[in-house]
């Protein structure tokens, strides 16, 4: 991991940007006393890390005493996005404002960036434990897809909290039953964009005992600020 620049936010935040491998990186760290528990976060469909939504998730988060860390997706914010992977983007967005199925071309986009995201969240997660100011345990807040494939693959993940999406790569959807550690799933009831069946669905099929689902009505962007602050309490029941 080589950091590429730091600079002091006015909220006492230290902000870093970071090169593992291809992988570009943010970390957020407060000024409170190291070894920190992490959380790492990612935002839904691997859109870019300075989104200001997860930019202002992240920078709260690490005022309540967490280190944060986001990475770009393959073919998302700093990274090339190939010729065919625009394509299939174009494909999916005129599907859904069609009203047509999705399912496939969904699959055929998220399935494999999924697949290449996970082991990336785990090598960025070496290197962010092997830093002197973060210590554990550690949480994952954001993306389900990539949520669920870390949870069952990375036994360090204590705690999750996603942001239910109805269109979850069948296999996340499989992988499902196998995540057991505690888990808040977010609900935007309206949402336009992802079935609110399949996403009822998938919080039964997690295999958790203890999980727990806060749905608020308003469209896919309309999550309420006052989740972020329930999300902190659940991480801090877990992770402090």
């Amino acid at each position: 991991m080589r950091f590429t620049s730091e600079r002091r936010l006015d909220d006492g935040i230290t902000e870093r940007e970071f090169i593992l491998g291809e992988t570009p990186g943010t970390l957020w760290t407060p000024e409170s006393a190291a070894p920190l528990p992490l959380i790492l976060m990612a935002h839904n469909n691997g859109l870019p890390r300075v989104q200001p939504r997860l930019v202002a998730r992240a920078r709260h988060c690490a005022a309540y005493g967490y280190a944060v860390a986001s990475i770009d997706t393959p073919g998302c914010g700093d990274r090339p996005r190939s010729a065919a992977d625009e394509r299939v983007r174009a494909d999916l967005r005129r599907a859904m404002q069609a009203g047509e199925p999705v399912d496939e071309i969904f699959e055929s986009l998220v399935g494999p960036l999924v697949a290449q995201a996970v082991p990336e969240w785990r090598a960025t997660l070496d290197a962010l434990l092997a830093l002197p100011e973060i210590g554990g345990p550690v949480g994952y807040s954001g993306w389900t897809a990539v949520g669920i494939g870390l949870a069952v693959a990375e036994p360090r993940i204590a705690a999750a909290g996603f942001f239910a999406g109805g269109y979850v790569p069948r296999a996340q959807r499989e992988e499902a039953r196998r995540v057991t550690v505690p888990l808040l799933l977010l609900l935007q009831w309206d949402d336009e964009g992802n079935p609110r069946q399949r996403a009822l669905d998938l919080f039964d099929a997690f295999g958790t005992t203890e999980k727990t689902l806060h749905a608020n009505t308003g469209g896919h962007t309309g999550t309420p600020w006052f989740e972020v602050e329930d999300g902190n309490r659940f991480f801090g029941r877990h992770l402090k």
